[in-house]
Order: C-alpha cells, then structure tokens, then sequence
C-alpha cells in the first residue's frame, strides 16, 4: 500500500516538474527539483532494508546536492564544476553499489560492452575538446567514471539474478543519454529542449536504478542495514 501511494506522489511531483518544464517555467520548476531525489529517498525507505542500502541512499544524497547546485549554474561556472563534483562522487558510489550486489553466475558476455564504451569516450571527448578549455581534465574524468558506471550495471546484467536487473542497465544507460545531452549542449551546441531532454532522461535513470536496486533486494533483506 505505502509503495502505491508512493507511485501515485512521485508520478504526479515528476508530471508537474516536467510539465512546467515543457512550458518555460524554470523559476517555478526549480523550486520543485529539489523534490525529486528526496521522494526516491523516500522510496528507497519504506522498501525493505538490505545490505547495500546505505550506498544507494548516499549515491541519492550526493545526487541531490549535484541536483541543487546546477540551478545557480547559470549564474557562474564555479556552480557548474561543483555540481559536476558531486555527480561524480554519486556515480563513484554507484559503482560501488553495482560491484557490491550479489553476483550469481560467471557470465563474461559483459565483456562485449568495452569497446562500444571505448568508441563513446573517444567521439564524446573528439566532439567536445576544443570548447572544453579549462575543464578538459574534469570533463575527461566525468566521462570516464559514467562510462565506468554502464561498464558495471552491464556486468551486473549478465551476473545478477532477477528480471528487475534491467531496470538498472537502462537506467545507467538513461544516465549517460542525459550527462551527454548536456554536454553537448554545455560545450558544443545549443540543443531544442534541451532541458526537456536531459531532466526526462535523468529522472528516468534515477528512478530505473533505484527501482531496479530495491527490487532485486527485495528477496533477500536484511535487518541490520541502515
């Protein structure tokens, strides 16, 4: 019942924001994107605890902070960068979180992930270089870590038990459509919608990864997580 009424609430606060979105109304859509990370928080709460909880909960809480400091991006690029730095510690503890999920077979079909991974960053980082200036290394080092993140949901994939694991690889996949959109936008051209776009996809990567994670726990909980 808690989780229907979740749904109901989340479903609602995400068709607002995106509504307002979708109408040029960024001041008041900012005053409700800060809600959206706190409800899956929520979400990720009233599931039943297991082992990897806290790292989900602390991915989410970096999330947020990356969420809230990109609304003054706009104002200077200072907020842009440390925005930039707390994605990239939540995609670090993604990883994290994807590595320490049970793994219940040795499936090395994952594998085939690498080289289209590899031919991403090459063209991502061909398109951007020469408008990236003083954020080549950040930039280099953001695109890595997310590429990284679909490395791992991949591996999962093939190595974890439950239907609901592909939530989590489409999630991360969602993730790297949005960081890239926004980029490209950022650095190399102005895109159509481009807010439309990027916020659908991260929300959708945001709630596929939580979902998937809460799912695939749900058969094995345990009592002492946080």
């Amino acid at each position: 019942m808690k989780n229907k009424v979740f749904y109901y609430l989340f479903f609602v606060l995400i068709f607002l924001y995106i509504g307002l979105l979708a109408f040029n109304q960024d001041n008041l859509s900012n005053f409700l994107k800060p809600l959206i990370i706190p409800s899956l928080i929520a979400y990720t709460l009233i599931n039943p605890k297991f082992k990897t909880r806290k790292l989900l909960l602390v991915a989410l809480i970096f999330s947020w902070i990356g969420d809230v400091i990109l609304i003054f991006a706009p104002i200077h690029q200072f907020y842009f960068v440390f925005g930039l730095v707390a994605f990239l510690i939540s995609h670090l503890v993604y990883i994290k979180l994807f590595i320490k999920q049970n793994i219940t077979t040795s499936n090395y079909r994952f594998l085939i992930i690498i080289p289209i991974l590899i031919t991403y960053l090459i063209g991502f980082l061909y398109i951007l270089w020469n408008n990236l200036n003083q954020l080549k290394v950040p930039v280099t080092i953001y695109a890595i870590v997310i590429a990284s993140m679909l490395f791992f949901a991949t591996k999962g994939y093939f190595n974890w038990k439950g239907k609901e694991k592909v939530y989590i690889l489409v999630g991360a996949l969602f993730f790297i459509i949005s960081d890239s959109i926004l980029a490209i936008n950022k650095f190399y051209v102005t895109l159509q919608y481009n807010s439309l776009l990027i916020m659908i996809t991260y929300i959708l990567a945001q709630f596929l990864i939580v979902y998937g994670i809460c799912s695939i726990n749900k058969k094995a909980p345990v009592t002492d997580a946080i």
